[in-house]
């Protein structure tokens, strides 16, 4: 869809990436990344990303290094954004692709001196790029993984879709054994996670009440522990999961690093989840993802992974894509508990793993 001509990948052998900021779009940049390393095999791959997603990215086998951006600290403001450059700068990179659309990452490329810098033409970024990519409207309409590999089709790579990779060391899993211990949860105990919070804004939630509910039937017919996780700006909204439900689910919300909470998601049976980053961690780690869409589009940024599934009802006024709904919440009241739970109870069966208890 976008052009721009076509990269010299001859002699380019040091390359930095810009990855995105928020742990749902760094999770949707994989197949790109992955993308860069088929085309440039021999090449090393460093990613520049903010504190709060780094860790994500350090699971991707396709990335050599991530290098923290601190802004908030020490890269905040022009003094920092020059130190930063500096950075990078002593570390003679040949090419920067950019996956953030901001000026900023296209002033910081250029400050640091890198000769070839690649991304889309947004932001009015245009003339600080050497291979500036056009974007199309009608690429703010697919899938966002596409529209990643889009850009690099742009510039003349094989960018095919391929499966998202994460490797998980064996130390993250023993960490989350370790909680799930502490907490009195056994290792042959069956767990699934809810994520019930977004960072975007209420109108992604569903209710805490029907999250009970479907946290209730789960325990009571499966015998299953639910773990809330999230974030520290979650915990109202995992508190009042808690307080509605008589099962008692484990709140993790705020408790744990982003790789920890990787590594309990990789422990679960089954993951229930608003649209959010933590849903999309749970899709690529090719847990069960029951993924829960109300104002957002999913055909844009659904769970990737052969084993994740939406509920979504369109109704006239979705996806509205704002963070508030202005209306009757309508588009989230549509979904009962009842659908909920029985599209959890049919991923959890059709797995082989579990056998029914009870169940009416």
């Amino acid at each position: 869809m976008g052009k721009a001509k076509p990269l010299p990948v001859q002699g380019i052998s040091r390359i930095l990436v810009r990855g995105t900021n928020w742990i749902g779009d760094v999770v949707m940049t994989l197949p790109a990344l992955a993308a860069i390393r088929r085309t440039l095999p021999g090449s090393y791959i460093c990613v520049l990303a903010k504190p709060w997603v780094a860790d994500l990215y350090k699971l991707s086998p396709d990335a050599d290094e991530v290098l923290i951006y601190r802004s908030p600290g020490v890269h905040q403001g022009l003094l920092g954004k020059l130190a930063l450059a500096g950075e990078i700068r002593q570390r003679g990179f040949d090419l920067a692709i950019l996956l953030q659309n901001a000026i900023e990452a296209a002033i910081i490329a250029k400050m640091a001196g890198i000769p070839l810098r690649a991304g889309y033409k947004t932001d009015g970024r245009g003339l600080l790029l050497t291979h500036p990519v056009s974007r199309p409207k009608q690429l703010l309409a697919v899938h966002q993984t596409k529209y990643y590999l889009e850009m690099l089709k742009g510039l003349g790579f094989p960018a095919e879709a391929a499966p998202v990779a994460l490797n998980l060391p064996s130390s993250c899993q023993r960490r989350a054994e370790e909680i799930l211990n502490s907490l009195g949860v056994l290792p042959e105990e069956k767990v699934v996670g809810m994520a019930v919070g977004a960072a975007y804004g209420p109108a992604k939630k569903w209710f805490p009440e029907r999250f009970a509910e479907v946290a209730d039937r789960l325990h009571e017919d499966f015998g299953i522990r639910v773990i809330l996780l999230g974030s520290l700006e979650d915990r109202r909204q995992t508190g009042e999961v808690s307080g509605h439900a008589r099962s008692r689910p484990i709140d993790l919300a705020g408790r744990t690093t982003l790789s920890e909470a990787i590594g309990l998601i990789a422990r679960c049976r089954l993951f229930i989840s608003n649209d959010s980053g933590l849903m999309h961690i749970s899709g690529a780690l090719g847990v069960p993802t029951l993924a829960v869409f109300g104002s957002t589009n999913p055909r844009t940024t659904s769970p990737l992974g052969e084993r994740s599934e939406v509920i979504y009802h369109q109704v006239e006024c979705s996806p509205c894509l704002k963070k508030v709904c202005p209306a009757d919440f309508r588009c989230m009241d549509v979904i009962t508990a009842d659908e909920v739970y029985q599209g959890a109870r049919r991923m959890l069966l059709s797995s082989g793993s579990l056998l029914e208890k009870g169940l009416r």
